[in-house]
């Protein structure tokens, strides 16, 4: 499974319906669970991002047609990160001299 890291910014739709924030978001992840993306964790954070989301996909198609689909509920704007764990990218820097 792939990770990715999910920066969430609510849009003025999302500001005005505030107060379903955390349905919205067990909504989601109902949604994206049938879509085989595994939402890992969900925050709602302080400063230049309003939450971020850990999701785990087979592929980044997967997890583009979740993150997709989340946008255009329209309460919010998205920036995604795709992640590794130390394990991964331990292979990752092995191909760079042909380990």
């Amino acid at each position: 499974m792939a990770t990715f890291i999910v920066n969430i910014k609510f849009s003025q739709q999302g500001i005005k319906d505030i107060d379903h924030t955390i349905k919205r978001a067990a909504i989601f992840k109902a949604e994206a669970k049938k879509m085989g993306v595994k939402v890992k964790d969900t925050y709602w954070t302080l400063g230049e991002h309003d939450g971020l989301l850990i999701v785990e996909a087979a592929d980044e198609e997967t997890a583009t047609a979740a993150i997709l689909h989340l946008a255009a509920m329209g309460n919010v704007h998205t920036t995604t990160y795709r992640a590794f764990t130390a394990a991964e990218m331990d292979k990752i820097v092995g191909k760079i001299h042909g380990d």
